[in-house]
């Protein structure tokens, strides 16, 4: 009897995490449509057929490759309860920004992506719409907010990719600066909005 192909020796939980790890170094080295998956296989030591057996299609890879980061990124930013709600906003900041300039090439590709490919601006929308629900569940509680203050805290998070964007670009400050700056322009924009008391009640 033949030797087992080896491929088949490795784990399919290993082999699929190997392949998450690759897509988020190729679909930030190259375009999504410079990518084929034979490409893909080639650069992976696969057959294409294998590739096909953990994702059926480009767009299948590309979207889970883009769902590990987004675990990963969840796991930094994770509250934690025991903290005030704004303490928890400047820990949760502090961890999306550490992993934002560890992975600032695949941020920078994901924003300008998420103009142009349907699943990328899902995934950006999702994560802004639970970031908002975060910062004005800190403020209100169960109280639904007012609608000024809801469209000022969904307005912050455009500042923010804004800032960091620029920030990533030329790096001419640190990056407690940059979490300084999001955070008062978090607090001046809800002032604006006329929830500063709520604010400055949770910061004291």
């Amino acid at each position: 009897m033949g030797s087992e192909p080896a491929y088949t020796r490795m784990q399919v939980d290993e082999r699929r995490a190997q392949l998450l790890k690759l897509g988020a170094e190729l679909f930030t080295r190259y375009s999504y449509d410079e990518l084929t998956m034979a490409r893909i296989a080639r650069e992976a030591g696969i057959s294409k057929p294998l590739l096909y057996h953990y994702f059926s299609s480009k767009q299948e890879y590309f979207r889970a490759t883009l769902a590990d980061a987004a675990e990963e990124l969840q796991r930094q930013i994770e509250p934690a309860p025991e903290l005030p709600p704004l303490e928890q906003l400047d820990r949760a900041l502090e961890g999306f920004l550490g992993w934002i300039e560890h992975n600032s090439a695949a941020y920078l590709k994901l924003i300008e992506s998420a103009s142009s490919l349907p699943d990328v601006r899902a995934l950006v929308d999702g994560v802004r719409s639970r970031t908002v629900e975060r910062i004005l569940g800190g403020i209100f509680g169960d109280e639904p907010p007012p609608p000024r203050v809801r469209a000022a805290a969904l307005g912050w998070l455009w500042f923010m990719d804004g800032a960091i964007q620029d920030w990533l670009r030329h790096r001419d400050f640190d990056r407690g600066e940059l979490k300084g700056l999001l955070m008062g322009a978090l607090a001046g924009t809800l002032m604006a909005a006329g929830a500063g008391e709520r604010a400055a009640a949770l910061a004291g």
